[in-house]
């Protein structure tokens, strides 16, 4: 059950099929995500933000990068929201074909944000800022989506 003023989130599959390069369908893929529209700012989430990285800080960078002849890694983290720890109570509904009949009216509180939920960007950025920070990287002072570490 869930705390009293907290609303329930629904959640809907999402279903996609992968194909090889014959468009032969390979494997069938399900996905459960939040419908998201429906959480209320100030209730379902306090803060919300979609961080992206500015072009001016990427070029500069890079020019500076190549000046001094640096290595640069670049990543893509997949499942990257499903990474993320939420700070709020955040309850979901039971999702169509895992409906308890003895216990109809259960939700699910999660700890780690699904696709769809507003702060789940947040819940990710902060994850990640926090490890990068940890492992001896600073944030950028201008823009805070790139980190950098200094060898030596």
């Amino acid at each position: 059950p869930r705390s009293e003023g907290k609303s329930v989130i629904k959640t809907k599959w999402i279903f996609k099929n992968k194909k090889d390069e014959s468009s032969l369908v390979i494997r069938n893929k399900a996905r459960l995500v939040a419908v998201g529209y429906s959480q209320q700012e100030g209730i379902d989430y306090v803060e919300t933000f979609a961080h992206v990285a500015r072009i001016e800080a990427i070029r500069l960078f890079l020019s500076y990068a190549a000046h001094k002849d640096f290595t640069v890694f670049q990543m893509d983290v997949k499942r990257t929201f499903l990474n993320g720890i939420l700070k709020e109570e955040v309850y979901v509904g039971q999702p169509l074909g895992f409906v308890r009949k003895q216990y109809p009216d259960h939700v699910y509180a999660l700890d780690k944000a699904l696709y769809g939920l507003k702060q789940a960007l947040r819940a990710w950025y902060d994850v990640l800022s926090q490890f990068l920070i940890e492992s001896g990287f600073q944030k950028g002072s201008i823009d805070t989506t790139l980190f950098i570490k200094n060898k030596g």
